[in-house]
């Protein structure tokens, strides 16, 4: 059985790590943050993700799992290593590759026998390409190896179950050896296994996030119609959802997707096409409508409380999504910014991300940090929610009301039922519905 290194112990390494290990395989881990590593041995997540908490510690514990620092125990301890750094967004929209430049050279000063070296980071086509070159011209004792492409579909909230029951596993390769290294780790998962050369690899996972993105912001962009019309988006998005040839998932009206993935990989995709003399428009219609996401929100909010100076606003949901602890790219960053520039008084309660909020904002004036969500109401003049976690669904409306000053409440992610809030005695603004 293969050993596994893993390089970055982010959201997708962590899960790929502890997914591998609880499969019977040894799997060492390396990151460049020494107090990550320190967590991890500790068999403690630096992350919330539903279930690797539990998986990290019983194969920590069953010695399946190991971390470092150095990257040399990775090379030396395995046969496959998967890359799975971080490929944030430049200013221009183009990916940073910096990290994955960085590892290919180290690796490639410390290659002493055989290694399939597997890129799992979301990255532009091509990138296989400047990994295997980086790597043959950094491989001083000229050691045999092979790069492959094997990207992730794992959904934060849902990543380990997207890990052992994925739709389908994606690799693309070049040589025999590498197709059957990875057949072999593979096989028992028993889901179409896509083989493709490593360009095709690399375009469909972009092109995989893109068109969820693009149904986002499809939504939205009809959501607006819907209020200009009284119809209603959720009425609408099941109609056309239950159509099995476009299907229910991410047609959810809102305030627009954020996270790690969708943003950076739009706006990174449709340079790639730029770049090869291609019109990728529609995907920036896609980060168009999806940027002023925010701003239609924020005018709602300006409609329903004029001025925002010296106002009281709560604010339910930080994470860009329900069960994470991620704000990258979250909506509720750019729109607690804008309330706080205009003299707000803000207070957040947010499950699992409020840790992650202190260290983006630090200790602001006028930002309060709520331990639990009847703390957010307390005389507020309004109630934003940005995060539909489950625990909200079952909130006392009631008391809600009664803590708040007056009771206005913006939903963005239409988290409640219209009528409901109105029997509670709120009024209510929603996205694409009546209001």
């Amino acid at each position: 059985m293969d050993r596994i290194g893993i390089i970055g112990i982010g959201y997708v390494g962590l899960v790929t790590a502890v997914g591998f290990a609880e499969l019977g395989y040894k799997v060492t881990g390396v990151d460049k943050d020494g107090e990550r590593i320190s967590l991890l041995r500790n068999g403690i997540s630096p992350i919330f993700e539903p279930g690797v908490d539990e998986l990290l510690k019983k194969n920590v514990s069953k010695g399946n799992l190991f971390f470092s620092d150095k990257l040399e125990d990775v090379v030396d301890k395995t046969d496959i290593i998967f890359i799975c750094v971080g490929t944030p967004s430049l200013e221009d929209g183009r990916a940073d590759l910096t990290q994955v430049e960085e590892v290919s050279r180290n690796i490639a000063m410390n290659l002493n026998s055989y290694r399939l070296i597997v890129e799992k980071s979301t990255v532009p086509v091509k990138t296989a390409q400047w990994i295997k070159r980086t790597i043959k011209l950094y491989n001083r004792k000229r050691v045999d190896f092979d790069v492959a492409s094997n990207p992730e579909f794992l959904k934060e909230g849902n990543a380990l179950n997207d890990f052992f029951h994925p739709d389908r596993i994606v690799i693309g390769v070049e040589s025999e050896r590498a197709r059957e290294k990875l057949r072999r780790l593979y096989e028992r998962f028993g889901v179409p296994l896509i083989e493709t050369d490593i360009n095709t690899a690399e375009i469909i996972k972009h092109a995989s996030n893109a068109f969820l993105a693009m149904k986002i912001s499809f939504i939205n962009m009809i959501a607006d119609l819907c209020e200009k019309t009284g119809a209603d988006i959720e009425k609408v998005s099941m109609g056309v959802g239950l159509d099995r040839r476009i299907g229910t998932e991410f047609l959810k009206a809102g305030i627009g997707y954020g996270g790690s993935c969708f943003p950076k990989d739009v706006k990174a995709f449709y340079r790639i096409g730029e770049e090869h003399g291609l019109n990728f428009g529609l995907l920036r219609e896609v980060d168009r409508i999806n940027e002023e996401r925010v701003e239609k929100f924020m005018n709602r909010l300006k409609e329903a409380l004029w001025l925002f100076r010296e106002k009281k606003i709560g604010i339910l949901g930080a994470s860009f999504k329900p069960e994470t602890d991620d704000i990258r790219e979250a909506p509720s960053l750019k729109i607690i910014e804008r309330l706080l520039k205009e003299g707000a008084i803000v207070k957040v309660h947010d499950p699992k991300a409020i840790s992650n909020l202190k260290k983006h904002f630090g200790d602001r004036d006028g930002l309060k940090y709520c331990e639990e969500p009847y703390e957010v109401a307390r005389d507020a003049e309004a109630l934003l929610l940005l995060t539909e976690w489950e625990e909200y669904k079952g909130i006392d409306l009631k008391r809600l009301k009664e803590l708040m000053k007056t009771p206005i409440f913006l939903d963005g992610r239409n988290l409640f039922f219209p009528e409901k809030m109105k029997e509670a005695g709120f009024e209510y603004h929603s996205i694409g519905r009546k209001n």
